[in-house]
């Protein structure tokens, strides 16, 4: 019997090494299946379950497979030979190292990314604050706030120092958000009253502009100066005038700030620039999604919360 099983030690020594490579195989698609529906940071109890039953299915199969090419394909004698159990106990003691070093392997690759999405998310964030500064520092823009303060200065002082103080609001909530990647709602809205006052000293009663909102959704987190870029957009690419004025409405509820403005594009509207685009990006940083919606009366962009 000694003599059997030495002779056929070669084939029993190469099924072996062929069962390992297969409980590698199957340990990294397993790994694949439970990281895409299972990920432990969704339930790590159901994942400790999903992974010990995983092995003990590859393991039941493997040996099996195993059994019936020993047994009945090489026709190797079962005397002398370990019993099925304890066949599946070495399989479940080989078995297990394999997946934790797969395990430990996803772990190590997984920071690694999570810190180099952090560090890409970083710069896009100081990116947005930089196009976002230069966009409110371009001509265009100081050409106007110049223009009505000149006028306010000639014709009433009181308001032309209300004005300098909004413009100088705006610029220091800008330059304090180096490191600010979100604000709370109350916030922004505090930030966008200043902004307000600079756009209804310019326009007058060519707009309407209102908030509606939740008192418990002031806390939520946002990215910063969204609700102004919006507010921007509308001014940039609609008309406003007494006769037909640029209706602006910010609703704040649970789960969005949704901000609306009827259309009546402006012909000389500038397409480029900061806007939509960069909002949308930040967003997607995030994991959220800005969704916006586009009739033939009304512009309206669901923004989500970042931090509810």
């Amino acid at each position: 019997m000694k003599e059997d099983l030495w002779s056929n030690f070669h084939i029993q020594l190469s099924a072996h090494y062929a069962v390992i490579f297969a409980m590698c195989i199957a340990d990294y698609y397993l790994l694949l299946f439970l990281n895409k529906y299972l990920p432990y940071s969704k339930n790590i109890f159901l994942r400790i379950v999903a992974d010990t039953a995983g092995i003990t299915v590859i393991c039941m199969v493997l040996l099996t497979i195993f059994n019936f090419l020993i047994y009945d394909v090489f026709l190797i004698p079962q005397d002398g030979l370990p019993p099925f159990l304890v066949k599946f106990a070495f399989a479940m003691s080989t078995n297990i190292p394999i997946l934790l070093v797969f395990e430990l392997i996803h772990y190590f690759q997984s920071e690694q990314k999570a810190i180099a999405d952090s560090e890409k998310a970083k710069r896009k964030v100081l990116l947005f604050q930089h196009e976002t500064l230069r966009s409110q520092l371009n001509p265009h823009f100081l050409f106007n706030s110049l223009n009505v303060l000149s006028s306010l200065i000639y014709f009433n002082q009181e308001s032309a120092n209300k004005f300098t103080k909004a413009l100088s609001k705006t610029y220091r909530y800008v330059l304090s958000l180096t490191h600010q990647p979100v604000v709370t709602v109350a916030e922004e809205l505090l930030a966008l009253d200043s902004y307000i006052f600079l756009m209804r000293m310019r326009f007058e009663n060519s707009f309407t502009f209102t908030v509606n909102k939740l008192a418990f959704s002031e806390q939520y987190k946002i990215i910063p100066l969204t609700l102004q870029l919006l507010i921007e957009n509308a001014f940039k690419h609609n008309s406003a005038t007494e006769e037909s004025s640029l209706n602006i409405i910010i609703n704040i509820d649970n789960d969005y700030i949704t901000v609306e403005n009827n259309i009546q594009l402006s012909g000389s509207a500038d397409r480029g620039g900061i806007g939509l685009r960069y909002i949308t990006e930040q967003y997607k940083i995030h994991n959220k999604e800005v969704k916006v919606e586009h009739t033939k009366q009304m512009f309206i962009v669901k923004i989500p919360y970042i931090q509810p």
